[in-house]
């Protein structure tokens, strides 16, 4: 398998929820890009880095996609966000 490096961006937000809604909405915009896996998205307390908050369920779904729900999700997965 060839090396695969991962890119960190910092991104402050004043609190864990409102940390998740962005981090959510990053991760939406980012799935224009071939290479992002949204579904790996986690956010952690700027002093406890080592501490990852899960943003998505991370069920694999078919086809090697994830589930695009929130973490703690209440039903079955599913490929896309409810309206």
């Amino acid at each position: 398998m060839a090396d695969r490096f991962v890119i960190h961006l910092p991104v402050v937000a004043g609190d864990l929820p409102g940390a998740v809604r962005l981090a959510r909405v990053v991760a939406r915009w980012s799935t224009v890009l071939a290479q992002t896996d949204p579904g790996e998205i986690t956010v952690s307390y700027e002093d406890e880095q080592g501490v990852r908050h899960r943003v998505f369920c991370d069920a694999r779904l078919g086809g090697g996609r994830r589930c695009a729900l929130r973490v703690g999700h209440d039903g079955p997965c599913a490929r896309s966000v409810p309206r």
